[in-house]
């Protein structure tokens, strides 16, 4: 077993964790703006909102640190560019959605982030199906959060 490059493997974490709360930051209020909405069933409440997330930027975190240690170097470039273009895409959804109030639009972002996070996700699975496999839970609920835009981008 290859030794844990504990800085890199930090380093991945710590971007990642702070695009999320820097999209967060600048989306506004969020926990308001939500509680505002007539939303679609199977809703869930705001403040989880803010448990899942952290957790799903570690686990994806982790995954991009198991594919920056894998040798094949010309699959894991493609698959880390992935992953850093759906974290961008993933850091505008929520400015697009709560800043802007642009829902329409954002149902647009996120189905492009579903599209990057499923493509991110079948490379790291083919590299590393460990890694494949700590994206699901982010892929899950990303796909979870496209129905809740559509639903509230409709119901309101």
């Amino acid at each position: 077993m290859k030794k844990i490059d504990w800085i890199q493997l930090l380093t991945i974490i710590l971007i990642s964790e702070l695009v999320g709360v820097l999209g967060s930051l600048l989306s506004g209020n969020q926990g308001v703006i939500y509680t505002s909405f007539v939303k679609p069933p199977l809703s869930p409440p705001g403040w989880l909102f803010g448990v899942i997330w952290p957790v799903l930027y570690l686990l994806m975190s982790i995954a991009a640190y198991i594919i920056y240690q894998t040798p094949q170097i010309l699959e894991r470039k493609e698959a880390t560019t992935f992953y850093w273009i759906q974290l961008f895409v993933n850091f505008l959804w929520p400015i697009v959605f709560f800043r802007f109030e642009w829902y329409w639009i954002a149902v647009g972002v996120i189905i492009l982030l579903d599209i990057l996070v499923s493509i991110t996700t079948l490379r790291f699975y083919k590299i590393n199906k460990a890694a494949g496999y700590l994206m699901i839970p982010y892929l899950l609920w990303i796909l979870f959060a496209t129905y809740l835009n559509i639903g509230i981008a409709v119901l309101n």
